[in-house]
């Protein structure tokens, strides 16, 4: 299966996420033994005799290599009781001549991943699991485990899975810093439910931004990636893992020989926070910047190429506080010169919470110094494992409310937090809570942050409903979720 991920300017090429993920896990054991801290520094697989030195890697990958089957609940769009669309006239007719259709439908997907720890330990795509109510995990050979998702990062799609399982084939970390344009490359996956497939190519480009976030850094190679290959690994000619393939640019949702994997240098800095706490904190500055074009740099009048807009300055952010100006054009940031605008997010999400840092910039022609102490970036959090014990999730994922969201919403701007999203199926959807709701309070407790709503749920007793407080637009209102059954068995 296919899903389009970022559609080109130039119609009908698009760059599509593939349901196949992967990343690497930065705590990891020897490639055959029992886990342990440090990183298996990797040496290029022995040959026997008369293989090439691709026949090695691949005999030395493959087994480490997954396929990851899901299975995610959808809602029906032509549902003839579809409660968006009440006065639908497509409705009436699907309901004349073809009767009532259920208004959501199960679907299946194929990806790929693979072991970076032998205690079952798994690396994919986010977009692969995401959604999901079930995740079958299959090794090499015929070995099936139902996986967990232990934590994932939707900014840079990486997500890790845990399988009850020892004493797995792992495979190992290489720097993808070092990656040389032209160097050859390998893809292991399972293009369309292919499994074990290995194609091969070079690194075509490295740093590609492709619109998928704000930490966009993309290797980009024609070693053939096709749909079932993301989280599969692309591996150097050391049988190292350099990137984790992700996206393809194509016409007919095939290969054309333009990929995109993430590095593996940037999974090393995320996947820690993943088994550690199931989500990714990062540095917050508090500034929208743009990219520093040549009609903007005349009207500046500075050299062009040179820094990054800053667009606007948040209220109370570490900017604000640290007297950045709308207008003010970065150019520098903790010692490292900002050449494009991917720059900044990236080196500004990598600095410790608290952490003091240098930003140079110009402001109206003259250069100026200003000390920001990085805070925490206020990011979407889903709330999960914070039910009695013995629940589930009650499907909800949310964000803080800030100023600027609260003006779009049309909502008032006051302490709260804002359903981003809600999971088919779940005890919210349930509740008739929907994307775009303000939560004021929990059991009647104001709640601001999502902390104090992850313990706002925890403490409640088992089998009671949670009774929210929201806000929709000008209406506020008051919707209990029945408490999530346990797991039978």
């Amino acid at each position: 299966m296919l899903r389009r991920f970022f559609q080109l300017k130039s119609w009908p090429f698009v760059v599509a996420v593939l349901f196949i993920g992967g990343a690497a896990l930065a705590v990891l054991g020897s490639r055959s033994g029992a886990a342990g801290p440090s990183l298996w520094s990797g040496t290029p697989p022995t040959l026997a005799s008369g293989q090439t030195q691709w026949v090695a890697v691949a005999k030395a990958d493959t087994a480490a290599v997954v396929n990851i089957s899901t299975t995610q609940v959808v809602k029906n769009p032509m549902a003839s009781d579809n409660p968006e669309n009440p006065n639908d006239p497509f409705q009436e007719f699907f309901r004349q001549f073809m009767g009532n259709m259920p208004r959501t439908y199960r679907t299946h997907s194929l990806g790929s991943g693979f072991i970076v720890r032998p205690d079952g330990y798994i690396v994919t795509n986010n977009h692969v699991v995401d959604g999901a109510t079930d995740i079958t995990v299959k090794l090499s050979g015929s070995r099936h485990f139902t996986a967990k998702v232990v934590g994932r990062d939707p900014k840079t799609d990486l997500a890790l899975l845990k399988i009850d399982a020892q004493n797995l084939p792992i495979v190992t970390f290489g720097d993808s810093d070092k990656l040389q344009v032209g160097e050859p490359v390998m893809a292991i996956g399972n293009p369309f439910g292919l499994e074990g497939t290995v194609t091969t190519g070079i690194v075509s480009a490295k740093g590609r931004v492709i619109g998928e976030g704000p930490y966009d850094d993309f290797i980009q190679t024609d070693a053939s990636i096709n749909p079932g290959n993301s989280g599969g690994p692309l591996v150097n000619q050391a049988g190292q893992v350099v990137g984790i393939d992700t996206a393809i640019v194509s016409q007919s949702g095939g290969s054309v020989g333009i990929g995109f994997a993430i590095p593996i240098n940037e999974a090393k800095t995320i996947l820690p926070q993943l088994e550690a706490k199931g989500h990714v904190t990062r540095g917050w500055l508090g500034v929208s910047i743009q990219p520093m074009t040549g009609e903007l740099a005349k009207a500046f009048k500075l050299e062009p190429d040179h820094g990054v807009l800053v667009a606007d300055v948040l209220p109370n952010s570490p900017a604000a506080k640290a007297g950045l100006k709308t207008g003010d054009v970065i150019t520098e940031y903790d010692g490292h010169a900002i050449a494009k605008a991917g720059d900044l997010p990236r080196l500004v999400s990598n600095t410790p919470i608290g952490q003091s840092a240098t930003v140079r910039v110009l402001r109206d022609g003259k250069p100026l110094t200003v000390t920001a102490q990085i805070a925490t970036l206020p990011e979407s959090e889903q709330v999960a494992e914070a039910t009695p014990a013995g629940g589930k999730s009650l499907g909800l994922t949310v964000q803080p409310l800030t100023p600027a969201l609260a003006k779009r919403l049309e909502v008032p701007d006051k302490a709260g937090l804002v359903v981003a999203d809600v999971a088919d199926g779940s005890p919210a959807a349930d509740a008739g809570i929907q994307p775009g709701d303000v939560i004021v309070e929990v059991n009647r407790q104001p709640v601001h942050t999502v902390a104090a709503l992850r313990k706002a749920i925890a403490d409640q007793k088992a089998g009671e409903p949670t009774l929210l407080r929201i806000h929709r637009k000008d209406a506020s209102l008051f919707v209990a979720i029945e408490a999530p059954r346990a797991p039978e068995g």
